[in-house]
């Protein structure tokens, strides 16, 4: 496996940096666009051993940070999650121009949410894969806690999410509400698999139930069984990456 940095221009203008990890040989079988979760980075360590499971597998994974997070230019208390679901429609212009155009679009927690609501914009897509994906995004604004109601008041605050400090505005919140995923999700018609652990401490299991419920058919769960929401075990994020890898072989490629 070897691994690239690249960057490119986000949708609100920054720099945004990324890593493609990818097989050794030419060979691939389809390239493949991650997106991490709420205030993560695509250097979690989670979001890097999913990849490069996956590009033992075949794939080419671009795996990069949102605009204001990790390495990629921006204020992220400019950001929403509009932004997000844009800044993966870049990304993806970015491989169909300097690579190839993603097939699979694979998002973790909130990146989850996101992948599914964009899939219909990245044509290239043909299959999605989600792991501990809220089904309403607003339940994000359960992990700020009570700091939502100084936001609402005061317009903005400074909250601590993962133990660093985030600015938050009034507009991200409102952001999440616009949202129905159950139609967009009904509308998507790629294939859709569906990882989750039952013991979900920040996104509880019925959130997959009800994003499953939702999805036509072909569609797929897995029970990540006593996984942790972050995949802090290194053979939980592993076992998710092979995983997914060789679901999708069957539905992206030649």
């Amino acid at each position: 496996m070897k691994s690239e940095t690249v960057s490119f221009t986000g949708s609100l203008g920054e720099r945004l940096v990324g890593i493609i990890d990818r097989p050794d040989n030419e060979d691939v079988t389809a390239f493949a666009l991650f997106a991490h979760c709420f205030t993560c980075s695509k250097d979690l360590r989670a979001s890097s051993i999913i990849s490069r499971a996956l590009a033992e597998e075949g794939f080419a994974v671009l795996r990069f940070d949102f605009t204001g997070l990790g390495e990629s230019e921006g204020d992220f208390s400019e950001t929403g999650f509009p932004s997000n679901m844009d800044d993966l429609v870049t990304a993806s212009e970015f491989l169909a121009e300097e690579y190839q155009a993603p097939e699979l679009l694979i998002g973790h927690s909130l990146g989850g949410s996101a992948v599914v609501h964009v899939a219909t914009r990245i044509a290239s897509s043909k299959a999605v894969a989600t792991i501990g994906a809220p089904y309403d995004p607003e339940h994000v604004a359960g992990l700020i806690g009570d700091d939502v109601e100084t936001i609402r008041e005061r317009g903005e605050a400074t909250v601590s999410i993962g133990g660093r400090p985030f600015r938050i505005r009034r507009e991200f919140l409102e952001t999440l509400q616009r949202d129905n995923l159950a139609e967009t999700v009904r509308l998507m018609r790629r294939a859709l698999l569906v990882l989750h652990s039952p013991v979900d401490a920040v996104v509880g299991i019925e959130n997959a139930a009800r994003l499953f419920d939702a999805a036509r058919h072909p569609k797929s769960f897995v029970s990540l069984d006593d996984a942790d929401h972050l995949l802090r075990k290194s053979q939980d994020a592993k076992y998710a990456g092979r995983l997914i890898g060789t679901w999708a072989a069957k539905y992206v490629g030649p």
